[in-house]
């Protein structure tokens, strides 16, 4: 499947996003596949597979599997056809869908003290107020699900297919104490999920997340939820410990003071203590802090084998040690492949960056300029007035913000945005502020650079690297 149809199975279409279609409607067909020559084309349904009601992708899944299929479409004219499709085992017909999920797509019914979506001005476009709490986008993308939402049978399922790996985010482990975070009675019933998945889904691998809030589930509950969670090793393969973000649109919400230094501090202590046990017995570290505590509380971050292969590099855990590393290497291999190239390169750009990594984006570009006389490079700290200063992750910088604490600064000949500030696909930014119009308020050019230590020594000395 080609990258620009995969971004259906993102679900990166806003339109799609929102939409509840229970209809399988066909939107693409490979070329010289299978539904090609049996004359499938888009717009077609798909009616059932082997007389099987398909009521989503992973009932569509499974069915592949068979080897001879009996294909029920019907086509846009309403004429259906039955297919008779032999196959290999591991060969797909070659289709996409509309709705990439090919089912509603279930909301959350939770009212988290810690939810960031209730924490978002009005007026922003509308599926960015979705709140999706959806086992089977836990499967496709990595999304964190709570279990309130699952009944027996899409346990049942997810054991069937074995889909794997589910991602929970647990909070804690205390039963009464979920129900309140969660503001749902039946969160801490929702936990015993957890045996089922591990102890009858017969390899069936998890991570898990706890949103850290303070005076909340911190401190001993914080004990509690890590010693009762390395019961599921090694199915559960880690745990992230994140803080909770706050912004300044909490009016009317549960009240959650921040996390100041000493804070921080008593997370990492807490966690790397349970980390040498854990280790010691399993072989695995387990449980990470996110990089934001190692920020908060002013700590160089671990080294590498502490996050077991970044395997919560999505959940921002080990990123900023991952970008360190990779950034020296990558700088390290151009400034000897180009070493004679240095001291004829002239370029002055910037970079635009939230607070958070401010400094180490920083760091890395007087690496840059110390190495090559003739490279000037301008990194920016955005504070992020449109949520709040509290709010220090970049990929929730809006473009109003850019635009107002850039203009009138130096900014070479081109400003460079990271690519997490856009949405998948697209150049528009979490305020619908799109790249063109922050071209246009500042007089400068903008390009994107990606998230890697390569991607930003590509970005300084405009060179591609390996």
């Amino acid at each position: 499947m080609s990258d620009c149809y995969r971004q259906h199975m993102t679900f990166s279409d806003d339109r799609h996003f929102m939409e509840k279609k229970n209809r399988h409607i066909v939107s693409f067909v490979e070329e010289d596949s299978i539904a090609m020559e049996m004359g499938i084309e888009p717009g077609d349904e798909l009616i059932s597979i082997n007389e099987e009601t398909i009521s989503d992708i992973f009932d569509y899944q499974y069915l592949m599997h068979d080897e001879h299929l009996d294909v029920l479409i019907k086509k846009k004219d309403g004429e259906e056809w039955l297919l008779d499709v032999d196959k290999d085992f591991d060969e797909d017909l070659g289709i996409e869908f509309e709705n990439g999920l090919m089912d509603s797509y279930r909301s959350c019914s939770n009212k988290c003290i810690f939810c960031f979506i209730d924490q978002m001005p009005k007026g922003m476009r509308q599926t960015l107020y979705f709140k999706d709490d959806d086992s089977r986008l836990s499967f496709l993308q990595g999304n964190y699900v709570t279990l309130t939402n699952m009944s027996d049978a899409d346990i049942d399922r997810i054991i069937k297919y074995h889909l794997s790996p589910i991602n929970v985010s647990f909070q804690t482990t205390n039963p009464e104490l979920r129900c309140r975070m969660l503001g749902n009675r039946f969160a801490g019933e929702a936990l015993k999920k957890v045996d089922r998945l591990v102890f009858e889904g017969s390899g069936i691998e998890l991570n898990g997340q706890i949103v850290l809030c303070k005076g909340v589930n911190d401190g001993a509950e914080l004990e509690r939820s890590i010693k009762d969670l390395t019961r599921y090793i090694p199915n559960l393969q880690s745990v992230s410990v994140v803080p909770v973000g706050l912004s300044r649109y909490r009016e009317g919400l549960f009240h959650l003071e921040p996390f100041e230094r000493d804070d921080a501090c008593e997370v990492i202590d807490l966690i790397q203590s349970w980390q040498k046990k854990i280790y010691d017995e399993h072989g695995i570290h387990f449980i990470h802090a996110s990089d934001e505590w190692y920020f908060l509380a002013g700590r160089d971050f671990p080294e590498a084998e502490r996050y077991d292969g970044y395997i919560q590099l999505e959940n921002g855990v080990g990123m900023m040690r991952l970008l360190i590393d990779e950034f020296n290497e990558a700088l390290d291999d151009f400034s000897q492949e180009h070493s004679s190239d240095l001291c004829s390169i002239q370029r002055e750009i910037s970079l635009a960056t939230g607070k958070l990594v401010y400094p180490c984006i920083r760091k890395m570009a007087e690496q840059a300029m110390e190495i090559c006389p003739g490279l000037t490079i301008h990194v920016y700290e955005i504070i992020n007035e449109f949520f709040g200063e509290r709010v220090t992750v970049s990929g929730l910088l809006t473009g109003q913000d850019i635009i107002k604490q850039l203009r009138g600064r130096e900014l070479g000949d081109m400003l460079y945005l990271p690519e997490n500030l856009l949405r998948s696909g697209d150049d528009l930014l979490l305020d619908d502020v799109r790249v063109p119009d922050i071209e246009r308020e500042l007089g400068v050019s903008v390009g994107i650079t990606g998230s890697g230590g390569g991607d930003l020594v590509s970005t300084f000395f405009g060179i591609e690297t390996d």
